[in-house]
């Protein structure tokens, strides 16, 4: 990539690391306007696809599909790394009056003990839920039968909005690597993983599903 294209990515990486840490209480507006609306209808399509009580959401954000997954009756547990994401998801589940745990931890380092979580969801993560050391780690806080659940991305048909939507996913991270991309990384992470879609009026979102693959005793 020429010097040309890596600077304005660098710049924009950093302007979205600030949105999301110092920024982060704008997060639900600007979320709100690149997706026509549609971002957290987005999210939630990770809730059809979850398997089990016990959910940890990697990235949890301001904290909405915490709550959505409190309501459903699931035991959810919250990771982040943003201090103010944490806080502010603090705030919206007191508000919803949901009792739901919270740790602040890099993804490739869980605080969790071994098979603890019947699934593990992430909503428009970036490059990191590909990483190996994440998937590894994600893998093993999974029982046996668990899940992944990651909603990758959306599109908006076609249009500016939809090119818009396309940049915004490369320049963080979004588009950069998918499981067509290097199926062998979960594979080699001890995962199947699928690719879905789901339409939500023009827009489609793009999910990946991964299972834990059960080894057989010798």
């Amino acid at each position: 990539m020429s010097a040309v294209m890596t600077l304005p990515r660098r710049f924009l990486r950093l302007a979205f690391h600030l949105f999301y840490n110092q920024f982060a209480f704008t997060y639900d507006t600007v979320a709100w306007l690149v997706s026509f609306g549609q971002w957290r209808a987005w999210g939630a399509t990770a809730l059809d696809r979850v398997r089990g009580p016990r959910v940890l959401e990697l990235g949890h954000g301001p904290g909405h599909l915490l709550v959505q997954l409190a309501r459903s009756g699931c035991q959810p547990i919250g990771v982040d790394l943003s201090p103010n994401m944490i806080r502010l998801a603090q705030r919206r589940l007191r508000r919803a009056d949901a009792h739901v745990p919270q740790a602040r931890a890099r993804a490739p380092w869980l605080p969790f003990r071994s098979g603890e979580f019947d699934s593990v969801v992430a909503t428009f993560p970036t490059e990191y839920i590909f990483q190996a050391a994440t998937l590894r780690e994600i893998c093993r806080v999974l029982k046996e039968d668990g899940r992944l659940v990651v909603v990758i991305g959306a599109t908006l048909g076609q249009g500016a909005s939809a090119r818009f939507i396309d940049w915004l996913y490369t320049v963080t991270g979004q588009r950069e690597t998918t499981v067509a991309d290097e199926p062998s990384a979960f594979e080699q992470a001890g995962l199947t993983a699928e690719v879905e879609t789901e339409t939500i009026g023009r827009s489609e979102v793009t999910l990946i599903v991964a299972e834990k693959i059960v080894r057989q005793a010798a």
